[in-house]
């Protein structure tokens, strides 16, 4: 085995692209794991490991539970030793180039019920920050908003008369979103308000207390306040709304194509994982109500 070729690597790594020392550790641990792996395989000479050896490494770490992001970042070290192999005339191919790890289990987003919305959304308003922090919490349950669209908003993109909102979202796509009538309302009082506090020229629908344009991080520590007056008992931050409105609006209306259009979603298959929530939902439901569901008491 060629002992010199990782320290020779790790010396390129730390030298010419310097890399932190914790990077560089982990890149050695990935790297020697594997090199134990193939002395397992009596492979002397790591010239000599071929893709499949990666995939049966990737593999047996694959049932030992490793998490999907810590094969990914194991692959992208070998896939870069054995780029520099091959670059320094070491190794004929690169055996990681087309390895892939294997995918997990997509974790779904989690969401408020209607009950825990309507409790956050219930609140009274006591000084004027808090009708800010309404109205915000309002346009976005109701429209679907991603956090930097909402703090993106200027004061031509509201239509309340209309009832509607122009986003200008990901990929600078325009999209034009309906308004619910209680978030109508919430930044009609709002918007009076505002009129006091707003800097000269300021655009920004929603401005902090000095009158300019409210950062993302001050939404979301306005937020988790918010639910923590409510005492919902979950940390609550802006997406969660936003998955919480096309969870909710899906429920109600079964229509994929229209809650992918209202999200600005550039694939389908992005907005298809709200319907794995409803149908969760749909088989709670179905637990409680079944007749041959439900639990029986023994007699």
């Amino acid at each position: 085995m060629h002992s010199q070729s990782l320290p020779q690597y790790l010396d390129y790594l730390r030298t010419i692209k310097h890399y932190s020392p914790a990077t560089l550790e982990g890149y050695q641990r990935d790297i020697q794991g594997f090199f134990g792996f193939l002395a397992e395989q009596e492979i002397s000479d790591i010239t000599d490991a071929s893709i499949h050896h990666i995939r049966a490494y990737i593999a047996s770490c694959h049932r030992k539970g490793m998490a999907e992001s810590s094969m990914q970042r194991l692959l992208s070290s070998l896939r870069g030793f054995y780029k520099h192999l091959l670059k320094n005339n070491k190794i004929g191919s690169n055996p990681v180039a087309d390895v892939r790890a294997p995918k997990g289990a997509k974790k779904l987003p989690k969401v408020l019920d209607v009950d825990q919305v309507d409790c956050l959304l219930s609140g009274s308003c006591n000084t004027l920050l808090e009708v800010r922090d309404q109205a915000m919490t309002e346009l976005m349950y109701s429209s679907g908003l991603r956090l930097s669209e909402l703090v993106n908003l200027n004061i031509l993109d509201m239509d309340l008369k209309a009832g509607q909102v122009r986003i200008l979202g990901k990929g600078n796509k325009t999209r034009y979103l309906p308004i619910g009538r209680q978030a109508k309302q919430a930044v009609s009082l709002w918007l009076d308000l505002r009129k006091g506090l707003a800097l000269a020229d300021e655009e920004a629908v929603f401005i902090s207390n000095r009158g300019s344009r409210l950062s993302q991080r001050a939404v979301q520590k306005r937020m988790r306040e918010q639910a923590q007056r409510a005492e919902l008992g979950v940390h609550v931050h802006p997406h969660m709304l936003r998955h919480s409105f096309a969870s909710h609006l899906l429920e109600s209306s079964g229509d994929l194509r229209s809650v992918q259009e209202l999200l600005g979603h550039a694939n389908i298959s992005t907005t298809q994982v709200y319907t794995q929530l409803d149908f969760q939902h749909l088989a709670k439901v179905y637990d409680k109500a079944h007749p041959r569901a439900r639990k029986t008491t023994s007699k």
